[in-house]
């Protein structure tokens, strides 16, 4: 008998058969609150009913048109579409399957854009396990070990990480841009640089945002030296932060913009954005793909703009996430770490992008007690995912779609969970 690979980890003991809103129903009927949105992707909620219709509709005309070959036009509807969301001066779009491809797409689109050989990303971030993506994966070992050795030509710079080093936010961003700075004269020359890339905020680091200083900073060296800044925007875009792209709520101005996960509501679906004049520069046969721009996920997607804006789901973001991360604090006031004692020394993100860092009685990340309680959050129903490099975080990602009701039920069983380990 075959069998999935023994490498693969399921989260949670759950065993989905249904999925509706922010629900996933196991084979007993037994409900969870589903607070991992399949990874941030399940945007809308599951099986949102405009969504299915979309996807019912076009399979039953057209599954698959390979857009090198023939053109159809979800692709086209979609296009036209995002460049309603689009940030000022980004009007042409490539589509993949996965942030991997996507994020590969937009490191080669800039080195040929560019003419330049090395890419600097930052400490902590997650853009693929793909071999150039691993490359610029730094969240966790686990991401890049054990088949190297990787791509070359890639610099790693600080990412301003205050409660990593112990510093207020403004000492670490002077850090990491200083840093940045020594990077370009010690290890990748400006002229040898085709491009920055980062996240607006962790994901896989720690659900650790950026900030206003740190982007414009980015900004302001990428103009001056003629390198691309690319925004990684596979798990905060499309509303989950609170504004409809993570760097909206920094002032940032991406050259190249990264799209995936919560972009057709569970389909594959993944693009790069770019001004059609950057776009043009990518080398004659380096974009294309059998599945990019599915006619079905390019439907979904359609129908994931629409709910989005009509149900004004990133407004939805930005109340329940002020709504979740007040919860959350509480609880962290409550078990607090500090003073030789091993509890919650963190709670950050954006939105509906909320972690919560626990550490030891050392000060030093807790992944042991993160994982049991992410395990006890699981038992009451409440499905949660960790991150961070030691597994400390963990983190709680709702669909957009999460009620007031839903985001109280959330706290109430993450309040249980907390106190079960810890201790009430």
């Amino acid at each position: 008998m075959s069998a999935l690979s023994p490498v693969l980890k399921q989260a949670t003991q759950v065993l989905a058969v249904r999925g509706e809103g922010v629900h996933l129903y196991d084979e007993s009927g037994r409900a969870h609150l589903d607070f991992t949105a399949g990874i941030g992707v399940t945007s809308t909620g599951h099986c949102h009913p405009r969504v299915v219709a979309a996807a019912q509709e076009q399979v039953g005309k057209l599954v698959h048109g390979q857009y090198t070959t023939v053109m159809h036009q979800p692709l086209l509807t979609l296009t036209e579409r995002l460049g309603e969301v689009l940030p000022a001066g980004i009007d042409s779009l490539f589509y993949v399957n996965s942030g991997s491809e996507a994020v590969e797409a937009a490191m080669r689109l800039a080195k040929q854009a560019t003419g330049r050989p090395n890419i600097v990303a930052f400490q902590g971030g997650f853009h693929g396990r793909t071999m150039a993506a691993a490359s610029m994966t730094t969240s966790a070992t686990k991401f890049r070990s054990g088949y190297g050795p990787l791509m070359p030509g890639v610099a790693l710079a600080p990412f301003p990480n205050a409660f990593h080093y112990g510093w207020d936010e403004e000492t670490a961003t002077r850090f990491a841009l200083r840093e940045l700075d020594q990077l370009l004269a010690t290890v990748t020359a400006p002229a040898d640089t085709a491009a920055f890339i980062v996240e607006p905020v962790l994901g896989e680091g720690g659900y650790v945002p950026a900030n206003t200083a740190f982007l414009q900073g980015l900004r302001e060296r990428a103009d001056r030296h003629g390198i691309l800044l690319i925004l990684d925007e596979v798990q905060t875009g499309f509303g989950r932060t609170g504004k409809f792209w993570g760097h909206d709520h920094f002032g940032g101005r991406p050259d190249i913009v990264v799209t995936a996960k919560g972009l057709a509501s569970g389909f594959p679906l993944s693009a790069i954005a770019a001004p059609e004049a950057l776009m043009a520069k990518a080398w004659p046969g380096s974009q294309g793909g059998t599945y990019g721009g599915n006619a079905v996920a390019c439907a979904a997607a359609i129908a994931t703009l629409d709910v989005i804006q009509d149900e004004k789901l990133v407004e939805n973001a930005a109340t329940r996430g002020g709504q979740l991360f007040t919860g959350l604090r509480e609880v962290a006031a409550k078990h607090a770490a500090g003073a030789g004692r091993a509890g919650i020394g963190d709670v950050r993100g954006l939105g509906l992008m909320a972690g919560t860092e626990f550490t030891g009685a050392d000060g030093e990340p807790d992944g042991a007690t993160a994982a049991k309680v992410h395990a006890a959050a699981g038992e009451r129903g409440l499905l949660l995912l960790t991150c961070g490099t030691q597994g400390q975080v963990v983190r709680m990602i709702p669909p957009l779609v999460v009620s007031e009701a839903e985001v109280a039920e959330g706290l109430r069983l993450w309040e249980e969970s907390v106190d079960a380990v810890l201790g009430s």
